[in-house]
């Protein structure tokens, strides 16, 4: 499979590129900052998620993209939206179908509520742009699927993940090397089309 990974760098982004290569998959890196890349994807591509003409290189002949971008912070509220937006337009314009995005499952989680109350104070800014980011990629006509994260850890694998519409119980930490092997699995098994899906450890 062609894939073009958004964020490939970053903390998930890491772990995601390090299984995609390992499971025989090309994979095109976009990325802010190639310097940093641990692994050696088959192409990169450093920039802005903004760049429209950098974006359009990055997606062109993948069969699926993944993105990975934080949220906003005060100094860029609307980050990881607005580039959403380009990766979007990118592969609307280049007729690649297939995205997977991953947002923070505390902006949909009720429990529990008052560790929830100081997280959406203190991320205000990050949440208010992932909320953006899930209506536009909804709103949009691509084979989407939202991927909302809880607790991520740098443990190792536990292979112990639990996938559900519904909103969960009790969050439970999840490693971000289980999180690649999730993300790839949607990727390659093209199920959990255009829904909201969130995942949790055990």
């Amino acid at each position: 499979m062609n894939l073009t990974l958004i964020g490939s760098t970053g903390h998930t982004g890491r772990y995601v590129l390090a299984e995609a290569l390992r499971r025989g998959h090309r994979v095109t890196a976009f990325t802010r900052n190639a310097a940093a890349l641990e692994a050696r994807p088959h192409a990169v591509v450093e920039g802005d998620g903004r760049d429209l003409e950098k974006m359009r290189t990055a997606v062109a002949d993948a069969d699926a993209v993944i993105s990975i971008i934080n949220g906003g912070d005060s100094r860029d509220p609307h980050r990881a939206a607005e580039a959403t937006r380009t990766v979007m337009r990118a592969m609307a314009e280049a007729r690649v179908r297939r995205l997977i995005v991953t947002t923070p499952y505390p902006i949909v989680a009720r429990r529990p509520f008052l560790v929830l109350w100081l997280l959406r104070r203190l991320l205000a800014t990050q949440y208010a742009d992932a909320r953006d980011l899930e209506r536009a990629v909804s709103a949009g006509d691509l084979d989407w699927t939202i991927v909302r994260l809880t607790r991520l850890t740098d443990r190792p694998a536990t292979g112990a993940v639990v996938i559900r519409r519904e909103l969960l119980g009790m969050p439970h930490a999840l490693t971000r090397a289980d999180v690649a092997a999730t993300l790839l699995d949607i990727a390659q098994e093209g199920h959990l089309s255009r829904v909201a899906v969130n995942v949790n450890g055990r």
